[in-house]
């Protein structure tokens, strides 16, 4: 069964920036738009971005908006999520999904990597 991976999580301070990755584990993820999600313990998941398999449409939620930046090249490349200006709330377990972001319906999920921003 195909599967997203993660990557490019790690321990940061204030004001850091760090860019995320997401692959599939066979084949290329050109065909499938890309949702980025986050999830802190005990919190419901948040959706934080999607981008088209085209890159036409990019998509932010409000409270990363300015600060994150999805983009995608073609071909068997990752799918990435730049994050700017990081602080302690945006400490949670990040990850990936190919499917629709009209639909908001994800045939594939990533298994997370872990963003910690402390001070």
């Amino acid at each position: 069964q195909l599967q997203l991976v993660e990557s490019g999580g790690g321990l940061l301070q204030p004001v850091d920036s760090l860019k995320l990755a997401c692959v599939i584990s066979a084949g290329t993820l050109d065909h499938y738009d890309i949702g980025w999600f986050r999830q802190a313990p005990g919190k419901e998941r948040d959706v934080l971005s999607c981008i088209s398999s085209s890159s036409r449409i990019i998509w932010y939620a409000g409270a990363v908006k300015g600060r994150f930046t999805a983009f995608r090249y073609t071909g068997k490349h990752p799918v990435y999520l730049q994050l700017h200006n990081l602080s302690p709330e945006d400490t949670s377990a990040y990850h990936c999904a190919a499917g629709s972001c009209v639909s908001e319906i994800y045939a594939y999920w990533g298994q997370r990597t872990q963003v910690t921003v402390s001070s």
